[in-house]
């Protein structure tokens, strides 16, 4: 089972009045842990006023550009946003777990293709690992963005941005539909709600020769502009989606509970009899009536299962059944084909039978 590590901070940047970028010094003997794919994200342990606190942040680095670097931007209410921002500074050291997600696809040189982004926000944050990534490795693709902000001030990268646009003249669009600064362009005043984003994927030519369309932004503009791709004919299966709260995908959690001896044995009330296969090991754990999820239930009872968010987001938890039947909650992280191979998030998974056998090593 992968680890947290301690990375200490090499530089922070400030890129908006409320949002900063942190790049973190990655030791030789790490590397290959936390070589990354674009689009992905890290998740950070942190204890803030003492409580423990974790957090997923998009990369915003590209591939090639040799540094490990994040955005934050701090929102009302959001602690570990918040504390970013305002407290840490150079040589502090945060414990990473390596990167994760599946907010990408493969990319080939020899290809020439076209791609669109719909982003709002700090949902501009993988995007950028994206377009970076992308137009560097597929030499002759292009990529379109179409970036929802309140004003001009707020636009998160405005200026690496521009410089890649300046970089990238044929290549690259970008378009930013202001809900506050009034433009010449009717079409880029507003916000991308769903009438906008009709708008927008009207105007966008060929939609049929588009290999991918990636979606990133706060939940109503994400649903907006996949509703509008939908309705204009574009299978879900080139439409890609990173979805994440205002303060990272998760709220606080709490550490895992230490066994207990009531726990420890499967309780007489359990509706569930749960073992989960981890790293080589069996941990069997009882699931009962006051338990809201499979992984709740392993964490009351000791066992070390893996997570981050808890809000069925980052995909940290996944495990795949091996016998017997779970039902989900919610799931924004597993393809269609990945839960009918048979894999969960056990953040959101109840068992449907007597007996539930996970493993998370698959």
């Amino acid at each position: 089972m992968k680890l947290f590590y301690p990375l200490p901070i090499r530089d922070i940047r400030r890129e908006t009045a409320d949002a900063v970028s942190l790049a973190f010094d990655v030791p030789e003997a790490l590397r290959e842990e936390f070589r990354f794919t674009q689009g992905q994200y890290l998740t950070f342990r942190h204890e803030v006023d003492g409580e423990e606190l974790r957090r997923c942040y998009s990369i915003c680095a590209g591939v090639d550009d040799g540094e490990l670097r994040i955005a934050v931007k701090a929102v009302a209410g959001g602690r570990f946003s918040t504390f970013a921002n305002a407290a840490l500074s150079v040589g502090d050291v945060l414990h990473v777990f390596p990167p994760l997600g599946d907010f990408h696809t493969e990319l080939d040189p020899a290809a020439s293709r076209r791609y669109v982004a719909f982003a709002g926000g700090s949902g501009v944050t993988p995007i950028l690992s994206l377009v970076k990534t992308t137009l560097a490795r597929e030499p002759t693709s292009s990529f379109s963005i179409f970036y929802g902000n309140r004003d001009s001030r707020s636009i998160i990268f405005m200026e690496e941005l521009a410089a890649l646009k300046d970089r990238f003249l044929d290549r690259l669009a970008v378009t930013h539909i202001l809900s506050e600064d009034v433009q010449e362009i009717d079409l880029f005043n507003g916000q991308l709600d769903r009438e906008k984003c009709n708008e927008i994927v009207s105007a966008i030519p060929r939609l049929d020769d588009v290999h991918a369309f990636f979606i990133c932004g706060p939940a109503l503009m994400m649903d907006a502009a996949e509703a509008a791709l939908v309705d204009a004919g574009v299978g879900k299966d080139r439409i890609l989606i990173e979805r994440f709260s205002s303060d990272g995908p998760s709220a606080s959690v709490d550490p895992v509970a230490p066994p207990s001896a009531a726990r420890r044995a499967v309780a007489e009330d359990a509706l569930a009899r749960v073992s989960a296969v981890i790293d080589g090991r069996r941990i069997e754990f009882g699931f009962g009536p006051a338990d809201a999820s499979v992984l709740e239930a392993g964490h009351a009872a000791g066992a070390p299962l893996p997570f981050a968010c808890k809000g069925g987001v980052c995909g940290a938890c996944r495990a795949r059944v091996l016998e017997g039947e779970a039902e989900m909650k919610v799931n924004y992280a597993l393809e269609e084909d990945e839960v009918a191979a048979g894999h969960i998030l056990t953040c959101q998974a109840v068992p449907r039978s007597e007996t539930l056998v996970v493993s998370f090593d698959e």
